[in-house]
């Protein structure tokens, strides 16, 4: 295999591959965008960092490329999309730099806590003062980790080294794989308030963007340490000043910022703070960490050669032609029932079943498997889950996924089960196609019926006359149009389970006057990806 290497990689790195002979490795930095155009024709592999734009116009001259390395964890200079389309795999290397942020974390959780930097000015300036630069030891403290995968998972570790307690909060972990690490699981109100120091490491996305915000600073104890050297945004920044400049906060390390160089008042106020450690988005920034996503991008590239599995694709791969026509009518349904029952399930499952029914149990349902659980964990992590490395990231997260099929069925000619076991118990969705259109038929022990849309509500409620009618004039209210709905109950008078497709998302203080009006036992919003 021909590979072309356009940025600086560390040659360390790359020893995997000059020492295959199969690999034929060309180093050429500094190509102008014509020259990059007339070279790459004879190149099956390119490795670059964030110097080389790979594009379209360059992927159309791309006509012998296989697969796309990206040293490093972000892909903004390469466009997965096109690459797709041409069939070319994309791989980044998400975890070359782990060990580096973990402990990139702990130098500013102990910076802030000895107050290191603002000791190291004042001496440096000529003078020798102790008592302004009284410290806090990390023993005894309670330390609050919102995130336990691969860095939050390190920095737990780290942490319980210092005789601290350590608690987490991570709905997609496991309990059995919280307690690998020797941390006690709670949600983020519990981690708020309990907590002397906490400290974030998550992925930016819908669901972490401004987690923590002035209500939850509020419920923290007076004197608190936040860190952050995840990313930038988790904590909301204007709430973050606020705390800080009236004392609930004591403290705050940041590595990352929502705007990168900082061009906002906001972060020119937190990075000019007195109580604030601050460092320019250096996690990665060691040289164990770039010879680190220069072997692992390497180690892709042997994969693909060898035709293993590869861990860090961040688009789909290719399936058998022949097995794809079988599966693809059924690939979009299995994946809006994992997307649909991670938003509603209990957190930190420790199994789940894939279960076919019918006449498609004939057939190897591993590709719908795979689907339906890359949408279920794409959730929870900056990595982006695939058909290639689904079933790694769950075994990592201490999951287990098992596979049931059966020709047996009683009332579809196909139907798709996904079940998830936690230790709260067991929730179940099924569905199936209806001339061409997915529907979900079942819902825990409730036969249901409905065609899911993008935005949803589900609630249980004891059935009672008047609860739908109360329910559609709170919605009413609030200018929330519903679009249909499905009722599903197992006797009269009994539990009850509704569920509806809504013109517009229904905001928090909605469903809070939907729950209260019908004494609700279970309510929840779902957004699906269209």
């Amino acid at each position: 295999m021909k590979v072309l290497v356009t940025d600086e990689i560390s040659k360390t790195g790359l020893a995997l591959l000059t020492e295959d002979p199969r690999v034929e490795l060309d180093v050429k930095l500094g190509l102008t965008v014509p020259e990059l155009h007339e070279t790459i024709g004879s190149y099956e592999a390119i490795i670059t960092r964030s110097g080389t734009t790979v594009n379209d116009a360059l992927l159309e001259h791309a006509t012998n490329l296989k697969i796309v390395a990206r040293a490093g964890v972000g892909i903004d200079n390469v466009d997965v999309v096109s690459a797709s389309k041409r069939g070319i795999i994309v791989v980044n290397a998400p975890f070359g730099n782990v060990n580096s942020a973990a402990e990139h974390s702990m130098a500013l959780l102990l910076s802030l806590c000895r107050k290191i930097t603002l000791a190291n000015a004042d001496l440096k300036s000529g003078a020798w003062n102790r008592a302004p630069f009284t410290g806090y030891e990390l023993k005894g403290k309670t330390i609050g980790v919102i995130g336990l995968g691969k860095v939050g998972g390190r920095v737990a570790l780290r942490c319980r080294a210092f005789e601290a307690e350590v608690i987490a909060c991570d709905p997609y972990i496991s309990e059995k794989r919280a307690e690998d690490f020797g941390v006690k699981l709670v949600d983020l109100d519990n981690l708020v308030r309990l907590s002397d120091i906490i400290t974030v490491h998550t992925p930016l996305n819908e669901e972490t963007k401004g987690m923590i915000t002035a209500a939850h600073f509020a419920r923290m104890k007076n004197g608190v340490i936040i860190i952050n050297c995840a990313r930038g945004g988790i904590y909301e920044e204007e709430a973050t000043l606020e705390a800080l400049n009236n004392g609930k906060v004591i403290g705050a390390a940041f590595d990352v910022w929502s705007k990168e160089p900082p061009a906002t008042e906001t972060l020119k106020q937190l990075i000019g703070h007195p109580n604030m450690v601050v460092t320019p988005h250096l996690g990665a920034n060691t040289h164990e960490a770039q010879k680190n996503v220069a072997v692992d991008v390497s180690k892709e590239i042997i994969n693909y050669i060898d035709n293993k599995p590869i861990a860090n694709a961040v688009n789909i791969p290719r399936f058998d032609p022949d097995l794809m026509d079988q599966m693809k009518p059924y690939i979009g349904l299995i994946s809006i029932i994992g997307d649909f029952i991670s938003q509603l399930a209990p957190p930190n499952p420790h199994k789940i079943t894939f279960t076919y029914n019918g006449k498609l149990a004939r057939f190897d349902c591993a590709p719908l498997s795979v689907c339906g659980l890359a949408a279920l964990l794409n959730h929870c992590t900056d990595q982006e889950i695939n058909l290639v490395n689904a079933r790694l990231v769950a075994r990592e997260m201490g999951i287990e996924v098992e596979e049931v099929r059966s020709t047996e069925t009683d009332s579809f000619s196909n139907l798709i089960t996904l079940t998830l076991e936690s230790s709260e118990g067991t929730r179940t969705i099924a569905g199936t196609l209806f001339e061409g259109t997915p529907k979900i038929v079942k819902m825990r022990n409730f036969d249901i019926d409905f065609r899911p849309e993008e935005h949803m509500l589900v609630m249980t409620y004891a059935d009672r006359p008047g609860a739908l009618g109360k329910i559609g004039t709170i919605l009413g209210n609030t200018k929330v149009n519903i679009g249909n709905m499905s009722l599903g109950r197992r006797e009269k008078a009994g539990e009850a389970m509704v569920v509806f497709s809504i013109d517009s998302p229904a905001d928090k203080a909605t469903l809070e006057a939907v729950s209260a009006a019908i004494n609700a036992k279970f309510i929840r919003s779902v957004k699906l990806k269209q």
